[in-house]
């Protein structure tokens, strides 16, 4: 059996926790260890990068900060170990005078150099914050329909914007306060040390009782605030499922389910900050005992001191002034430790998120799909969603020409809309291949190739603003002729015209202030304007009267002429005009051809238009 040294550089993190426990069952990290891997330690470190210019400007004023607080002391023991001196000298107002200036000189230094700290300082953590930000949200874009499927938008909203909250805090004040605080500590201690060794010795046994104390509740503090975090993205996804639902929550009047489901979330929440602001009391109460025991120990010890004339008075004063500066590190290290658990839990939730790889990206030397003719080629295909779940597709071969208008059919559940989605690679298949003009689908890269598909899915969603915006959604340069141009063509323009402001009418959120037809022929509108080579409908026409359903069959007919035309749908009157209907079914394809071909079959599509008929 071989043996290896388990600390060697060729391991992980995870495999290093991995052997620290064979090793040491009964030892267990803390949350905080857990969370502060390497690489997402090098990766926090690393967003101060772009301001190195403006940390290091920060970090020397902190320097001042130090330097000043430590010289004040030094300069007031000069004056009280010098009184007698200056009092028997003919001037002794003179040099008392001048100290006075060098310590308000002082003052001002550190006045202004405190300034910039807390205002660059708090502006770079801003920056960082916002950066942090953007990254999540572009991340998000990024990832793949799977992510979603099993993901909930309160749990990611929450780590975008509650999680980053505290991050600009940490990343303006964790420089700071440790620079300040190390500085200070040793400066303040040399002092004390330089004026009484055996006095300075006290403090500094106490030092490692305070440490220990603080590390204690520090861990404490890192599993409260983690559950709180946790417990308050629970409380956002509670929300944004009943607000976005409302509609439904009131026509059942189920405001009181609804109220109480929030209850229980709401409750989960106060109990895990309650729990965090427990162990934070006791720290900052434990810290500041911890200063106020240091000044009753130099008190006491000191007035002990004196008497026996192994201290003098003026170094007494100066020794308590040092304490005072010694102090404020310890207060530092409090603010840092609450920061370091609100800013670097959340850092961490936003690592997970980053660190989730989508599913779907540009294969290595991925091509730019260029003109498309429109000819799709499934070639035996399996797929499924989950790994262990059934099998939608198992072998599926079909051919649609270019320009070929084909419509699928059959019951719901056979994969008619996640054909579609095969297409534009929202997902990718587990064997075989989906191609266009005979390249994979997974040669190609992603931007190109959505371009050249237009999809008005299903779920019709419209995003907050005007009319024009969500036009100009399908092509943002589009001019406001081809915006109407679209319009009218999707037999959207009249409708919009008699809107308060027209195309310039806000619509709400999701569309709100729209009847169901209306919004489905905004999303018809919009793919209209994109003007793809391939088009999809996935039930399309499902929210559109009768009179608007006709009107809207036109209007795709003439845009489909010579383009690839992919259309599901329910309602079988859509599809009489297709060049090839395809039934699909949980074995695949049970039938294709023409509707009249079909319809003299007198098979499966004969079978559900005659149900449709007597609906």
């Amino acid at each position: 059996m071989t043996s290896q040294t388990p600390w060697t550089g060729a391991q992980t993190d995870a495999s290093r926790k991995s052997l620290l426990a064979r090793l040491f069952p009964k030892h267990r990290p803390s949350g905080l260890a857990e969370a502060l891997t390497r690489p997402r330690f090098a990766r926090f470190v690393g967003y101060y990068r772009p301001h190195r210019a403006l940390l290091a400007a920060v970090l020397g004023c902190a320097v001042l900060v130090a330097a000043t607080a430590v010289a004040l002391p030094l300069c007031a023991n000069y004056i009280t170990s010098h009184l007698v001196d200056l009092k028997d000298g003919d001037n002794g107002l003179v040099p008392i005078l001048v100290m006075g200036g060098i310590m308000l000189a002082i003052f001002l230094v550190q006045t202004l150099a405190t300034y910039f700290v807390d205002y660059k300082g708090h502006v770079m953590g801003a920056r960082i914050e916002a950066d942090v930000r953007r990254e999540l949200f572009e991340h998000c874009q990024k990832l793949s329909f799977s992510f979603y499927d099993r993901q909930r938008v309160g749990q990611l909203m929450s780590r975008i914007s509650n999680d980053s909250l505290w991050l600009g805090e940490l990343f303006h004040h964790g420089p700071e306060d440790l620079a300040i605080g190390l500085l200070k500590f040793v400066g303040a201690l040399a002092v004390l040390i330089y004026i009484d060794p055996v006095l300075a010795s006290l403090i500094v046994l106490l030092t490692p009782l305070a440490v220990a104390y603080a590390r204690h509740f520090n861990r404490r503090m890192h599993v409260a605030l983690k559950g709180s975090k946790e417990q308050i993205a629970a409380v956002n996804e509670r929300v944004e499922d009943a607000l976005a639902g409302v509609r439904v929550v009131q026509s059942f009047a189920n405001e009181g389910d609804e109220l109480r489901r929030f209850d229980v979330e709401n409750q989960r929440f106060f109990e895990s900050r309650r729990d965090g602001y427990r162990s934070e009391a006791l720290l900052w109460s434990g810290m500041d005992g911890f200063s106020q025991l240091v000044t009753i120990l130099v008190i006491v010890a000191g007035a002990i001191r004196i008497l026996h004339a192994q201290l003098s008075v003026s170094d007494m004063l100066t020794f308590l002034l040092c304490v005072g500066v010694l102090v404020d590190p310890i207060r530092r290290l409090d603010n840092f430790i609450r920061l370091w658990q609100e800013g670097y839990t959340g850092f961490v939730r936003a690592m997970e998120l980053l660190e989730e790889e989508p599913d779907i990206v540009d294969a290595p030397g991925a091509v730019d799909i260029g003109e498309v003719a429109g000819a799709i080629r499934f070639d035996t295909v399996a797929f499924r969603y989950e790994s262990d779940g059934r099998l939608v597709f198992d072998g599926l071969s079909l051919d649609i020409r270019p320009g070929e208008f084909v419509a699928l059919v059959g019951p719901s559940g056979v994969g008619k809309s996640t054909f579609c989605a095969l297409i534009p690679r929202f997902y990718d298949v587990e064997s075989g291949s989906v191609s266009i003009d005979g390249r994979d689908v997974r040669s190609l890269t992603l931007a190109s190739l959505r371009r050249s598909i237009g999809v008005v899915q299903q779920d019709v969603y419209l995003f907050s603003g005007t009319v024009a915006d969500n036009l100009r959604y399908g092509r943002p340069d589009a001019s406001d002729d081809d915006i109407i141009a679209a319009a009218k063509a999707a037999n959207a323009h009249e409708f919009i015209m008699a809107l308060p402001r027209g195309y310039d009418t806000d619509i709400g959120q999701r569309g709100v202030k729209l009847s169901g037809g209306q919004k489905q022929r905004l999303t018809i509108a919009r793919t209209f304007l994109k003007d793809p080579a391939i088009l999809i409908f996935d039930e399309a026409t499902s929210a559109l009267d009768n009179d608007s359903e006709r009107a809207v069959q036109q209007s795709l007919l003439s845009l489909a002429k010579g383009r690839t035309t992919i259309v599901i749908a329910h309602r079988l009157s859509t599809v009489r005009q297709a060049d090839r209907i395809l039934v699909l079914t949980p074995n695949g394809i049970g039938e294709e051809g023409t509707h009249d071909q079909l319809m003299a079959a007198d098979g499966l599509y004969a079978g559900l238009h005659r149900v449709q008929a007597r609906i």
